[in-house]
């Protein structure tokens, strides 16, 4: 490390021509560089034995560092060591997309939290979008709202209920953040005039996105937390995940082999006319990304049915993994049974060294929950009236506030979607046979739930469904738009406000029941979490609908918004109290023991449900 350094022409404190240059160096330059000899002897030697967790690059930059800054190479191992402390487990998905690596994702973390350790979430889209806010639910499914307001991927949704985690936006990684911060930073001089490029810019910017956010805490409690479980989205190959890919084959590395665990969810296709576990499709999915830099620690595969053993060996040869860290995630009657199925976290817990930190996973609770799940006979049908029924993953969350709460009631869910345009005049004339058939299911139903939704098209059909549930005495229960609906039905109905609407839908209306928050925008969901501001409707109006017995008593600490989003906090062991209100209210009118409705001169009031 000294070998460019200058050539000590006079001799003095002690220089002798038969000493070594590094010493007559030292010896010249006084007793400080003696004790930083010692000091840099004494870090290669650290160097060697750190040399498997270290770079080499790195080790050569901390030697430069050292010679020209006097920084010590120890001290920026240590460093290093205490900023690369988190552990990661990546998960990755081959073949087809649509694998359940959500799912996967999910239960990891709920198996590691089972072990006693802290999980947070990291979701990669690659798509260009900044955040899923302006997508279609029928191009990609529900979006999810968190806390933040932030507009993420459904799968956040699945993190939050299974590990019980508040997320923000910063768990949901887009390449469209991650350009945009790039560029950002390109205009505000960041880089210093250089070109910027793929690698190393993105790349990076990458990286320290992962590890700044895998550094905050998600469940309320103090300090980093031990495990970042990430899902990169897609399917290994998609030209859209490269720079992803890119950049977590350099994390790894990075990061060392005891804290970067790589989990790869691949499909095992079954042949209907032989009846074989075909094992050609992961080979090659592994194949391509062995050849990206990323090489599987365990392989979960999805299949009909259990993996055979010589299917397994077969796998474990080709794949280069061992039998032991090879899992089957077959065809299971509901997703609970996933993480119960998975049960990889010793494999983990080995492969990130910490199976001396963790506990033996305790698992009972969520296991007796399934098991009820899995037993449940009495059937309760809710009547799911949307614009997106095409889709059901347009409606995740309200599906599964919906699940968790008749668990919790002890009865078996039967949703019956109806599409709100079938419920509507024009479509008796236009098929009315599909007219009858919606009406049908909508009177068979035991409750009726009018989700949210944006636009015109189906208003008047899901007006239709609260008027028939009001009319009818049928518990009702309206989400967002469903709510707004359901003031503007009463308002119509009940109080002869003919031109009763939301301004969503006619901004110039003489009698507005519903408009939006000043602060929130009309084209983002975030914005319209809280979709009422009561505190800005004309006062004869509040007074009025209360007055004839419809009450806002659901509002915000402030008191002036309603709340209705209610499904985004719904937990499987801890149901919404929205929805658990609502569903023992189904049970209770089914057994004709109350009668709670929006009807004129009854007083609905949630205090009574909840």
């Amino acid at each position: 490390m000294f070998l460019n350094s200058p050539v000590v022409k006079s001799k003095g404190h002690g220089v002798s021509d038969s000493m070594k240059p590094e010493a007559q160096v030292a010896c010249a330059a006084g007793p400080t560089v003696v004790i930083q000899l010692i000091i840099s002897t004494l870090c290669r030697f650290l160097n060697m034995v750190y040399i498997g967790l270290v770079p080499s690059v790195w080790l050569v930059g901390t030697s430069s560092l050292y010679c020209h800054y006097g920084v010590s190479p120890l001290f920026l191992m240590i460093q290093v060591k205490k900023r690369l402390k988190m552990k990661y487990v990546l998960v990755t998905g081959g073949v087809v997309s649509g694998l359940g690596k959500g799912v996967t994702a999910s239960s990891i973390g709920l198996l590691l939290q089972a072990c006693g350790l802290r999980v947070t979430s990291i979701k990669i889209d690659p798509y260009l979008n900044t955040d899923a806010g302006t997508m279609s639910p029928f191009e990609h499914g529900e979006v999810f709202v968190l806390h933040d307001g932030g507009e993420v991927d459904l799968d956040l949704g699945n993190y939050e209920r299974f590990l019980d985690n508040t997320l923000s936006r910063d768990n949901n990684l887009t390449t469209g953040k991650i350009y945009q911060s790039v560029i950002d930073k390109e205009r505000k001089g960041d880089y210093l005039g250089k070109t910027v490029q793929v690698v190393p810019h993105v790349t990076d910017a990458i990286q320290e996105w992962i590890e700044r956010v895998a550094n905050v805490h998600v469940d309320g409690k103090e300090g980093p937390p031990d495990v970042c479980v990430i899902e990169l989205g897609a399917t290994i190959g998609d030209i859209e995940s490269m720079p992803f890919i890119e950049a977590l084959g350099q994390f790894s590395y990075k990061a060392g082999p005891d804290n970067f665990c790589l989990v790869h969810v691949s499909l095992v296709p079954v042949l209907s006319v032989v009846g074989e576990q075909k094992t050609k499709p992961t080979q090659h999915s592994v194949r391509g990304l062995r050849g990206l830099g990323l090489t599987p620690n365990i392989l979960a595969c999805r299949s009909t049915k259990a993996l055979e053993d010589n299917v397994k060996t077969k796998l474990s040869q080709f794949c280069h993994v061992p039998e032991e860290n090879i899992v089957t995630l077959y065809d299971v009657p509901n997703i609970w049974h996933v993480p119960l199925l998975l049960r990889v976290h010793k494999a983990i817990l080995k492969q990130l060294n910490l199976l001396g930190k963790a506990v033996e996973a305790d698992m009972t609770e969520w296991s007796a929950r399934t098991k009820v799940y899995d037993t449940l006979q009495d059937p309760v049908k809710i009547a799911m009236v949307g614009k997106y029924t095409g889709l059901t993953d347009s409606y995740l969350s309200v599906l599964k506030a919906l699940l968790h709460a008749s668990v919790a009631c002890h009865k078996k869910l039967i949703v019956e979607w109806v599409a709100a345009s079938d419920l509507e005049e024009i479509t008796a004339q236009e098929a009315s046979d599909v007219h009858k058939a919606a009406w049908d299911l909508l009177k068979g139903a035991d409750g009726i739930l009018v989700p949210g939704g944006f636009g015109d098209r189906g208003v008047q059909g899901k007006i239709l469904a609260t008027k028939f549930a009001r009319e009818n005495q049928v518990p009702f229960l309206g989400i967002c738009l469903g709510m707004q609906l359901a003031v503007v039905e009463f308002a119509r109905s009940i109080l002869g406000f003919e031109d009763a609407n939301s301004t969503e839908f006619e901004p110039e209306t003489s009698s507005p029941c519903v408009i939006f928050m000043p602060e929130g925008s009309t084209t983002h969901m975030g914005g319209l979490t809280f979709r009422f501001l009561i505190a800005n409707l004309p006062s004869y109006m509040i007074s009025e609908i209360e007055n004839a017995g419809l009450s806002f008593v659901g509002k915000d600490e402030t008191g002036r918004r309603t709340e209705f989003h209610p499904e985004f906090k719904s937990r499987p062991g801890k149901p919404s109290a929205l929805f658990l209100g609502n569903f023992s209210v189904t049970l209770a009118f089914r057994q004709e023991s109350v009668f709670m409705v929006l009807t004129k001169k009854t007083h609905f009031d949630t205090k009574q449900v909840l």
